[in-house]
């Protein structure tokens, strides 16, 4: 057996697995080899941006002949991200412990320091949002309803039909337009609320719904109005209305780091008349935008239809959070919360500002960013990120999560996959762990189904992606590894996600081929049965709320692990082998229920190739 003088997933060298609440006393140990000599071993902590502290260790016993405890109890007062690790010195000289890859310590020179995070005592997530199921929506791409909007600007182009495919082309002047449209609307959202409700979902998730002149609506032209084609504000409240009805929150798209030049705020096109930054950049939004040196304007990422705001602005945060700003309007006709578009490119005054103002109305509104790195030790705007320590975001949108688990269904390594889950458990607060958004597909990224069984979709020339479908050899395997990711999917911490159509089996590479109208009446009925299968289990399980996560094994292409509550827990176990294998069950879980396929076993359960299962011991 390897020696391991450190391990902070162990409960012998650390009395707390992951982050910590502020206040909280934690106990870490070091073993020693005794032929070491130690005379000291010193912990070696500091707080993010601050000194360093040395803090001695004390001899606290033997274990065996040949090795020694020694051990010490901080306690943290602030919340903060904290690094550490521990030195040694014996007759022969001095030496370090730092962190590997994998979270074990061992005797090296150089190394990483182990995280440890500290979040506000009083950090509070809805409760709503935890153990719950999350549908994800591009309001034009869903449903038209039974009355179409006829509402709209001149220069936009309606498809004739859904079943043709989004526009990739550039125009003649070389330019994408995205100026395409199918013709959802709020109301057909309305008219298909009952659907979602039988998935078992409780959080609808809009992508942006405010006026603005591309289908994919990121280039805001008017916060405080609906697009036209989408309805009316009546239409909107009427939809979260119908939801709550049915227990499901509305949670909208904010995208506050760019506008649209063609907007009210810039207004370079002159559809607004007048007005805007463009033809007056000492008038009313003096300040909210950045002309550079060489005259232009300051842009998302170079592209100059989406001039950058700037989010430190104070009328601009005023606009946003204040008493009669954008924020207040929408969650006062219905909404439940914001998802903030891009969170790693707004600063922290920005946020802080707006968490305050929607906290302020309610603790039980919802905030969640998009971060596609590990968010606790996120590095942006110039510095480290503070959006889970208690004051910012609830959560964030798990990218790690959802690359772990597309990694593993393709190749299946299993070690892999669990080290990236433990990572984030131990990394996330457990508020923030709990109400995280997992998806394993979103607007931004190549449909599932496509991605599973093509890992190359995304980066192929748009002319390649837009005749690009699976042969029904290569869709039945994506539909196979589709739901044993989602078993993962909706097991793990945090909340599953699913992006409009992937349960109906819809198909597509990158932007906009991703984004095709939902495909009523021709959906893949089997795995729309599959996912509300989920549904059923996931909302009938309080351990998938909050409960723990305990890893078990991670090895030959298999994982295996456990959710448990004070009420009940689970054996899940995902076998990513191109055979069947038979695994023997620990003795708490002999003679447990399977529940996907209601089946029950004894000492060993059978698991097909590229499924899972899950288990459940009656109580």
């Amino acid at each position: 057996m390897q020696f391991v003088p450190f391990n902070s997933r162990d409960f012998r060298h650390k009395s707390i697995f992951g982050s910590i609440a502020a206040g909280d006393s934690l106990r870490l140990c070091v073993l020693m080899p005794r032929n070491f000599g130690c005379q000291k071993v010193t912990l070696v902590m500091r707080k993010d941006g601050e000194d360093t502290v040395y803090r001695n260790m004390y001899w606290c016993g033997m274990n065996g002949d040949n090795e020694e405890w020694w051990d010490i109890t901080v306690t943290i007062e602030s919340e903060g991200l904290y690094f550490y690790h521990f030195t040694y010195e014996t007759p022969f000289g001095k030496g370090n412990i730092f962190l590997r890859s994998a979270g074990i310590g061992e005797f090296a020179p150089e190394g990483n320091d182990w995280q440890q995070t500290v979040y506000k005592k009083d950090f509070k997530t809805p409760d709503w949002a935890k153990g719950g199921i999350m549908y994800q929506i591009f309001p034009d791409r869903f449903n038209i309803g039974s009355a179409p909007s006829t509402e709209y600007p001149s220069d936009r182009v309606l498809h004739s039909s859904t079943e043709e495919a989004p526009v990739w082309e550039p125009d003649a002047n070389g330019k994408i337009l995205n100026n395409d449209y199918y013709g959802g609307t709020l109301n057909g959202i309305k008219e298909k609320l009952p659907y979602l409700k039988e998935l078992g979902v409780n959080i609808l998730y809009l992508n942006p719904i405010f006026e603005a002149h591309s289908n994919h609506r990121y280039n805001t032209a008017d916060y405080k109005k609906i697009d036209p084609m989408l309805g009316t504000e009546e239409d909107f409240k009427s939809l979260c209305t119908e939801a709550k009805k049915l227990s499901i929150k509305v949670i909208l798209d904010g995208v506050f780091s760019h506008t649209g030049s063609d907007s009210i705020y810039f207004n370079r096109e002159g559809r607004y008349g007048n007005v805007g930054f463009w033809n007056d950049p000492d008038g009313e939004y003096k300040g909210w935008f950045t002309v550079e040196k060489n005259g232009k304007y300051k842009s998302w990422w170079g592209i100059d239809t989406l001039p950058e705001t700037n989010e430190e602005n104070d009328s601009y945060i005023e606009y946003i959070t204040g008493k009669n700003g954008v924020l207040g309007k929408w969650l006062d006709l219905g909404a439940a919360g914001f998802r903030l578009d891009v969170a790693d490119e707004l600063p922290d005054k920005f946020i802080d500002a707006l968490s305050k103002s929607i906290k302020t109305l309610n603790k039980d509104y919802f905030i969640i960013g998009e971060v596609w790195e590990d968010a606790t030790n996120k590095i942006s705007h110039g510095g480290r990120r503070r959006y889970l320590l208690g004051d910012q975001l609830d959560s964030v949108m798990n990218y790690p999560f959802a690359s772990a688990i597309i990694t593993f269904m393709r190749y299946g390594v299993a070690e892999s996959f669990m080290e990236s889950i433990v990572s984030i458990c131990e990394n996330y607060p457990p508020e923030a762990l709990n109400a995280l958004m997992n998806h394993i597909g979103t607007h931004d990224t190549a449909r599932i189904v496509t991605k599973l069984v093509n890992d190359s979709i995304e980066h192929k020339p748009r002319n390649i992606q837009a005749s690009y479908k699976l042969t029904e050899d290569e869709y039945a395997k994506a539909k196979t590894l589709l739901k044993t990711a989602t078993v993962l999917q909706y097991t793990l911490p945090g909340f599953p996600s699913i992006y409009y159509g992937d349960e109906a089996g819809m198909q597509g590479g990158s932007d906009p081929f991703n984004r095709g109208f939902f495909p009523w009446g021709k959906e893949d009925a089997e795995l729309i049965e599959w996912y509300k299968k989920l549904g059923e289990i996931r909302n009938s399980l309080h351990c998938l709320k909050e409960g723990r996560f305990i890893p078990y094994s991670a090895m030959l292409s298999c994982v295996a692990y456990i959710r448990k509550s004070e009420d009940d827990k689970i054996l899940v176990i995902a076998n990513r082998n191109y055979h069947s294998i038979d695994y023997n069950l620990p003795e708490e879980f002999f003679f447990a229920g399977e529940l996907i396929s209601g089946e029950n076993v004894d000492y060993s359960v059978n698991i097909p190739a590229n499924s899972a299962v899950i288990l459940k011991k009656s109580n």
